[in-house]
C-alpha cells in the first residue's frame, strides 16, 4: 500500500483537491490544506526532506513582491469608480438612442456598451450588474424576449474577461510567465471578433424572429432635430472624416499592424471628433445634430481613458501596472468632472477593491503551497508526460485541454482554473512548441464560459440578483410586467456559450488573430547582426624583475 501511494502520489493529491472543492471548502484553504497535508505525508514516506518546506516562505514573499499583480487592484478600482459614477447609464441611454428604431437596436447597444465597459473596467460583475439594472427594464418595456434580453446582457458583461484590461489576462500572463502587455495585445482582436459574433447572433434573431428583438417606437426617440430628422448623417460624416484623417496620419508612422495600430488610430480619430464637437458648441455652429453632439460628448471620456491605458501599454510607454495606476487616477478625474465623486462612493470602491484583491492573493498563496508539494512529488512531470503523449500532436493536445477546461468551468470559476490548472498545462504546451500567448488567449476565451455555464455561471448569478423576481408596474408605460424567471436566464445564456465555443475554434484555426503581437514592436534580423571586436594592441611586457638601474 505504501509503494502504491508513493507511486501515485501526484494523481491522489490532485483527486483529493477536487474532492475538497466539490465539498464546498473555500478554494484558498483547500489548496493550502492539500499542500501541507500531502507535504507531511511525503516527508513521512521519504519522498523529500523536511528542508524542502523551507522554500514556502520565499514563494509567499515572491507573490507579495510581484509588481505585475499590482495591476489587479488598480484596474478593479478604476472599473468600480467608472461604474458607480454613472458612466454605464449614460452610455446605454445614448447608444440606445443612436440605434433607435433599428430591429434589435437595444441589444446592439448593450453589446457595444459591454465591449466599451470591458475595455474601461475589466470587471465582469460591474458590467453585468450595471447593464442589468439599466437596460433590462428598458428591453422588457419595449417587448424583448426575456431569453434574448438576459442572454445579451450576461454575455456582453463577460466581455470584460477577454477584452483588455481584463483581470484574468493579468493572472493568465503571471501563471504562464509571459508579459501582460503581450497578452493584452494578443487578446485584443479576439475580443473584438467575439463582440462581432454576438452582434451577428442578434442580427439573425432580429430578422428571423422580429418580435423577439424589436426596435424602439418613434415616440421613444428623444434626440431629434426641429424638422423631425434624427441627425445621424452629421455624426456619420464626422466619424468618416475623423477616421480618414487619423488613418492618413498613422500611415506616415512606423506602426503598420497590430492592436497598437488600431488603438492609436482610433485615439486620433476620437480626438478629432471631440475637437469638432467642442468647436460646434463653443462657436454655436450647426455642424452637428443634437444626437451627434450627445454621442461624442458621452463616448469620448471613457474612450480617452481606454486609449490612455491601453495605448501607453501597447506602444511600450508604460507597464500594465503603471497603466492601471493612470487608469485609476483618470477614473477619479472623470468622476470629478461629472460631479459624482463622493466620499461614500470612493469608500465603497476601495472596500470592494480590497476584498477582490485579497481574494485573488489568498487563492494564489494557496496555489503556491499546493504546487510546492505537487512539484516535489514530480506531479508536474506526470501531467506533462500524460498530455504530451496524447495522439494528434498540437491539435490533439489543444482539443483535449479545451474540452477539459470547458468541463471544469461548470464547477470552478476562472480564478480557480487559472491558479490550479494553467501552471500544469503550460509546460506541456511549451514542450509541444505552442506559443504560450496564443495558448493563454485560447484558454481565456474558453474560461469565459465559466461565467455563462448554467447553473453555476457567475454572470447568471449577478443578473439574477438584479432581474425582477416578481411582477411590477413599469414606471413609464404603467403596464404590469411579468417577472424574469431563472429558467429564462439560463436558456438565454445557452446560445452565447455555443458562440464562445465557436470563438475558441476560430482562435485555434486562425492563430494570426493573436500572433500579431510579435510584429508590434521593433524587430531585428539576426542574419544582419554584425559583431565587430576592435583590435587592441597589448602593452609591452617588461621581463626585467630586478631593481631599477640593474
Amino acid at each position: 500500500m505504501t509503494q502504491f501511494i508513493i507511486h501515485y502520489m501526484a494523481p491522489i493529491m490532485f483527486g483529493s483537491l477536487v474532492v475538497f472543492l466539490l465539498l464546498g471548502y473555500p478554494v484558498a484553504f483547500a489548496l493550502a490544506a492539500n499542500g501541507l497535508i500531502f507535504g507531511l505525508i511525503g516527508i513521512e514516506l521519504g519522498l523529500f526532506q523536511p528542508d524542502f518546506m523551507q522554500a514556502l516562505p520565499q514563494r509567499v514573499y515572491g507573490i507579495m513582491s510581484n509588481d505585475t499583480l499590482l495591476a489587479i487592484p488598480f484596474f478593479t478600482f478604476m472599473g468600480l469608480i467608472l461604474e458607480r459614477s454613472g458612466m454605464a447609464e449614460d452610455l446605454l441611454e445614448t447608444i440606445g438612442q443612436l440605434f433607435g428604431t433599428i430591429k434589435g437596436g437595444l441589444a446592439y447597444a448593450v453589446i457595444f456598451v459591454g465591449a466599451l465597459l470591458a475595455a474601461s473596467t475589466g470587471v465582469v460583475a460591474a458590467s453585468v450588474i450595471s447593464m442589468g439594472l439599466i437596460s433590462l427594464p428598458i428591453m422588457l418595456r419595449y417587448g424583448y424576449d426575456r431569453r434574448v434580453a438576459t442572454g445579451v446582457i450576461a454575455a456582453s458583461g463577460t466581455l470584460a474577461q477577454i477584452i483588455p484590461p481584463s483581470l484574468v489576462l493579468i493572472v493568465m500572463a503571471d501563471q504562464i510567465g509571459r508579459s501582460v502587455g503581450d497578452m493584452y495585445q494578443g487578446a485584443f482582436v479576439p475580443g473584438m471578433v467575439l463582440s462581432a459574433l454576438y452582434a451577428s447572433y442578434v442580427f439573425l434573431v432580429a430578422n428571423l424572429v422580429p418580435k423577439a428583438a424589436p426596435g424602439l417606437p418613434p415616440e421613444a426617440i428623444v434626440y431629434k432635430e426641429s424638422d423631425g430628422r434624427r441627425g445621424t448623417l452629421s455624426l456619420g460624416i464626422v466619424v468618416l472624416l475623423s477616421g480618414l484623417a487619423s488613418y492618413a496620419y498613422m500611415r506616415t508612422t512606423e506602426v503598420r499592424a497590430g492592436a497598437d495600430f488600431v488603438v492609436l488610430t482610433m485615439s486620433i480619430g476620437v480626438a478629432i471628433a471631440f475637437a469638432v464637437a467642442v468647436l460646434n458648441k463653443l462657436l454655436r455652429l450647426k455642424l452637428l445634430s443634437a444626437l451627434a453632439e450627445q454621442v461624442i460628448f458621452v463616448m469620448v471620456p471613457p474612450l480617452a481613458l481606454i486609449f490612455l491605458v491601453l495605448g501607453t501599454i501597447f506602444i511600450g510607454v508604460a507597464t500594465p501596472t503603471e497603466g492601471g495606476a493612470m487608469g485609476a487616477a483618470g477614473a477619479l478625474v472623470l468622476a470629478i468632472i461629472k460631479r459624482r465623486l463622493t466620499l461614500d462612493l470612493t469608500r465603497q470602491a476601495a472596500e470592494s477593491t480590497a476584498k477582490l484583491s485579497a481574494f485573488v492573493l489568498f487563492i494564489l498563496i494557496g496555489a503556491r503551497v499546493f504546487s510546492l508539494t505537487f512539484y516535489g512529488v514530480d506531479g508536474h512531470k506526470w501531467v506533462e508526460e500524460m498530455l504530451v503523449s496524447l495522439p494528434g500532436g498540437q491539435i490533439g493536445f489543444l482539443a483535449f485541454v479545451n474540452v477539459f477546461v470547458f468541463l471544469l468551468a461548470f464547477f470552478l470559476d476562472f480564478f480557480e482554473i487559472a491558479f490550479i490548472v494553467i501552471p500544469l498545462l503550460a509546460p506541456a504546451a511549451e514542450r509541444l512548441g505552442i506559443d504560450l500567448i496564443w495558448f493563454g488567449v485560447i484558454l481565456a476565451v474558453n474560461m469565459q464560459t465559466s461565467f455563462m455555464h448554467p447553473p453555476f455561471g457567475f454572470a447568471l448569478f449577478y443578473l439574477r440578483s438584479v432581474a425582477p423576481r416578481e411582477a411590477y408596474i413599469d414606471r413609464v408605460t404603467g403596464q404590469r410586467m411579468e417577472p424574469v424567471t431563472t429558467g429564462q436566464i439560463y436558456w438565454g445564456s445557452v446560445p452565447f456559450v455555443f458562440i464562445q465555443c465557436i470563438m475558441v475554434a476560430l482562435v485555434i484555426l486562425f492563430p494570426g488573430m493573436v500572433m500579431h503581437y510579435k510584429g508590434s514592436g521593433p524587430t531585428v534580423d539576426p542574419s544582419k547582426i554584425q559583431i565587430e571586436i576592435p583590435q587592441i594592441e597589448p602593452p609591452p611586457i617588461d621581463l626585467n624583475f630586478g631593481p631599477p638601474g640593474r
